[in-house]
């Protein structure tokens, strides 16, 4: 039997869920209080008794899919074992989790461009990818240097994403894959200079 508290746990999450699809749609950011409750089958009373508003639930969802992002690249590079499986293995989950599910790409790196409720929100989450990546960079010893190529690397990834899924880049899952992979151990070289 499950308890007044578990319920509305279910849901939030059947909110959020529904919310990754509205706001990562192909066409833009498609979210309404009617539009979610529409497509989770529920009521607007059972939205107001998880969100205060539009808004804060735009931001919910956002927050979610980053944690899953995060959590995702973490999980993946913590179980390889050298830079080019850590690499691999980054680039895999990223392209699992922006390519394979294009709803919950375009919410982390179209949306925070489009939709209001959002504005400057990509930066919030940049730190941590940043961060990641500059935690994978062994080979490169001065950490300015270190720092100045995760962000670069990050931006240079975030934008290849974009474009392969806006359809501006026309290429293979394989060769995105190989090509961002690339990308991280050119950037780990320790001869760069």
């Amino acid at each position: 039997m499950t308890t007044l508290q578990q319920r509305r746990e279910e849901r939030r999450r059947l909110l959020l869920s529904n919310g990754v699809a509205l706001l990562g749609a192909p066409g833009g950011p498609a979210v309404s209080v009617r539009a979610v409750c529409r497509a989770a089958s529920l009521t607007e009373r059972y939205f107001y008794e998880s969100f205060t508003d539009r808004d804060e639930f735009v931001r919910a969802v956002y927050a979610d899919v980053g944690e899953a992002g995060r959590g995702a690249l973490l999980a993946a590079v913590a179980a390889a074992g050298s830079d080019r499986e850590r690499a691999e293995a980054a680039v895999d989950a990223f392209v699992k989790l922006m390519v394979d599910d294009p709803a919950m790409g375009r919410v982390l790196l179209v949306a925070p461009m489009s939709e209001p409720a959002l504005g400057g929100r990509g930066l919030e989450l940049m730190p941590g990818f940043v961060g990641l990546v500059h935690s994978q960079l062994s080979s490169i010893e001065d950490d300015v240097e270190k720092q100045l190529v995760a962000v670069g690397l990050v931006g240079a990834l975030t934008n290849l994403f974009i474009g392969y899924l806006d359809n501006s880049i026309v290429a293979s899952r394989a060769q995105l894959v190989t090509h961002c992979v690339s990308l991280v151990m050119e950037a780990n070289r320790s001869d760069r200079r």
